[in-house]
């Protein structure tokens, strides 16, 4: 069985010491929420499939290789010839706040439709399925695989995970709303951020989301997260590390509470994991390239500055 399936676009990312504008040394590498998160729950050990479209490039190859590398189930994927793989920059404008520029439009990972999507049930049945709303944002396709693979993860007893994840970049509040909110009634796991709550509720209160969706996860940041379910609510405080790099922190959270989810862990326990994986993308750089492995999840027990010998 394969634990979790996730879909949506794998793109390469570039990112520059400072400006754009001025040039210089920049590095190549992979991100996208999805395919983090798939990294994410792979080094933890466990059985995760990423479905999306690549270009027939070599970005696209870029980024086949990495995620087979990390172990991430690429069966499902579709190269598509006729469209380039998706390409963003990351810049530091200053310290502490990096600027993102996308150059996604048209591009292979737009063409993800249900077909694509299906097939990824069809060897056999999942635990868990994680969708986010930037596959929603993508257009028509995307957002109609969207809904298909939750009506048939529902058809097959598969729990379903949603992650907000607004991108204002691609898309409004509003058209987020009129989109996500439809979807509540068939998630079992919510994850939302304190500003996204005006997205899929009128009520300020994540318990009012509870009449739809078994778990409410609010991540607040640097504060931690809570998570609420019918029977209790549970808050864990972020993990104190030096910050390097947000990028990836939120999908790198969604990784760790997935884990615990399927480890069959408490709320606390589930949360401690979400944020004790968060931590360790925040204190790397880049969107997954820190993430740990399951021995490595108590390295943030030790004392700051002791080496390990």
């Amino acid at each position: 069985m394969t634990e979790v399936l996730t879909f949506g676009e794998a793109m390469t990312s570039v990112r520059a010491d400072g400006p754009l504008r001025l040039g210089g040394t920049m590095t190549l590498s992979v991100a996208g929420a999805e395919a983090t998160v798939a990294v994410g729950l792979a080094r933890l050990g466990h059985d995760v499939r990423w479905i999306g479209v690549t270009g027939s490039d070599e970005l696209g190859e870029l980024v086949r290789r990495t995620l087979r590398a990390e172990g991430v189930d690429m069966s499902g994927g579709r190269i598509d010839g006729s469209a380039p793989t998706g390409l963003f920059f990351v810049e530091t404008r200053i310290a502490g706040v990096t600027r993102v520029s996308y150059h996604r439009a048209g591009s292979a990972g737009s063409t993800l439709n249900t077909d694509d999507v299906l097939n990824g049930f069809a060897d056999g049945p999942i635990r868990i399925l994680h969708i986010t709303g930037v596959t929603c944002a993508l257009g028509p396709g995307p957002r109609s695989a969207v809904r298909d693979a939750i009506a048939l993860a529902r058809a097959t007893g598969a729990a379903v995970c949603l992650d907000v994840s607004h991108r204002s970049a691609l898309w409004s509040q509003a058209e987020a709303a009129a989109c996500l909110r439809p979807l509540l009634r068939s998630v079992d796991v919510l994850v939302v951020s304190d500003e996204e709550l005006a997205i899929v509720t009128d009520d300020p209160h994540p318990a009012e989301l509870l009449k739809h969706v078994d778990q409410v996860v609010v991540r607040h940041d640097a504060g931690g997260a809570t998570a609420h379910t019918r029977s209790e609510c549970r808050h864990q405080p972020g993990r104190a590390v030096r910050a390097v790099d947000a990028f990836g922190a939120r999908d790198a959270f969604v990784a760790g509470y997935l884990s615990g989810l399927l480890d069959g862990l408490g709320v606390a326990d589930r949360l401690q994991r979400a944020v004790t994986v968060a931590a360790f993308a925040t204190a790397t750089v880049g969107a997954w390239q820190g993430l740990p492995t399951r021995a490595e999840l108590p390295l943030l027990d030790h004392a700051n500055g002791i080496p390990l010998r």
